[in-house]
């Protein structure tokens, strides 16, 4: 790791146990506990603004409980976990939510249980941590950063208007050449996007292109609708996923409109293994849309408020529940990443 020592957030509702975990911790020369945290609310917040490397979590907590956390949590934060409970019957629930390690609650009346708690808690956060990095690494011998690996038939849509254009080649920008296939409807002028697209495919580890009727969507490969008057949806074909590039009116105001690619992603690549993006733009183009992906099963990022030239778009999406995690431009390729990693 690139810091000095391994930081933690501790999770916990009781005083008690939070202030057990902190003295075991704080104790190890190489942790250092970043943060507390008494329910998964607080967490969340916590996770965004302390950035630790490693969580304990108990089970048993006001709100939400921690396996029901567990589930949220690391499709959208790529961090480890050590479950910290006495609900020793819940541990494989747990793990099945991709906990690191679970480990039981001492008896607090008990000297010896609480002492042999406090000498073996620092050696669970680092295996914990070690466990996780490994899973994460790369085969030897490829060259592959792990973001992609497999996942040929994951598509990623994003949708952007008014400022979408720097907004959206960031997010290229910082994503490894072996991420999957990504489908995007950026509002632009007829034959700018073309300019638009061979600019982002010299800057960026992936493949750049505008998009041609029938073309399949792959890993490792940006496709971009062209400007004009062509909606550009998706289509599932048993030999994979394809953009189809349809004349229409505008809808939404727009054509292409992002409501018309987020709707075929929805109809036509239900579930886990689609994201949806919804960037900076003037309008409610993409809300609709992005909204029906979400509830056919796919993972949405909304971009912030702060982080956008307009916002105008995301708001729509994120109010009307559309929105998987809001987030702002800098992290939303990470984000991608992480939970592209953790597609089972």
């Amino acid at each position: 790791m690139s810091r000095d020592k391994i930081r933690v957030l501790v999770v916990d509702d009781s005083p008690f146990f939070r202030s057990m975990l902190v003295k075991g911790l704080s104790e190890a020369r190489d942790i250092e506990v970043v943060g507390q945290a008494t329910d998964p609310y607080d967490a969340r917040d916590s996770l965004e603004s302390l950035e630790p490397d490693i969580m304990t979590l108990d089970i048993e907590m006001p709100n939400m409980n921690g396996v029901e956390f567990l589930k949220i949590l690391l499709p959208q934060w790529n961090i480890p976990v050590v479950v910290i409970s006495s609900r020793g019957d819940l541990a494989d629930a747990a793990k099945r939510m991709g906990a690191a390690d679970f480990f039981q609650k001492p008896d607090r009346t008990n000297k010896d249980s609480v002492n042999n708690f406090l000498a073996e808690l620092p050696k669970r956060v680092r295996g914990a941590l070690t466990k996780s990095a490994k899973m994460r690494a790369p085969e030897r011998g490829s060259t592959n950063t792990g973001a992609g690996r497999a996942r040929d038939g994951v598509v990623v849509a994003l949708g952007a208007s008014t400022g979408g254009t720097q907004a959206t080649a960031k997010i290229i920008q910082s994503l490894p050449k072996d991420f999957p296939g990504m489908v995007v409807v950026q509002h632009m002028p007829p034959d700018f996007t073309k300019l638009y697209a061979e600019n982002l495919d010299k800057e960026c580890a992936l493949t750049v292109a505008e998009a041609r009727d029938g073309e399949k969507i792959e890993q490792g490969k940006v496709l971009i609708a062209p400007g004009g008057h062509r909606h550009m949806t998706v289509q599932k074909r048993s030999d994979g996923n394809f953009v189809r590039l349809s004349p229409g009116e505008k809808y939404c105001g727009h054509c292409p409109s992002v409501d018309k690619l987020f709707l075929s992603v929805a109809k036509e690549l239900p579930g886990k293994n689609t994201l949806g993006v919804i960037l900076t733009g003037m309008g409610n183009d993409g809300a609709k849309g992005l909204l029906a992906m979400r509830n056919t099963g796919s993972y949405t990022l909304g971009q912030d408020e702060k982080t956008c030239v307009v916002y105008g778009m995301p708001r729509e999406a994120y109010e009307m529940g559309a929105v998987t995690r809001q987030a702002p431009l800098h992290s939303i390729a990470e984000l991608l990443v992480g939970y592209v990693r953790n597609i089972k």
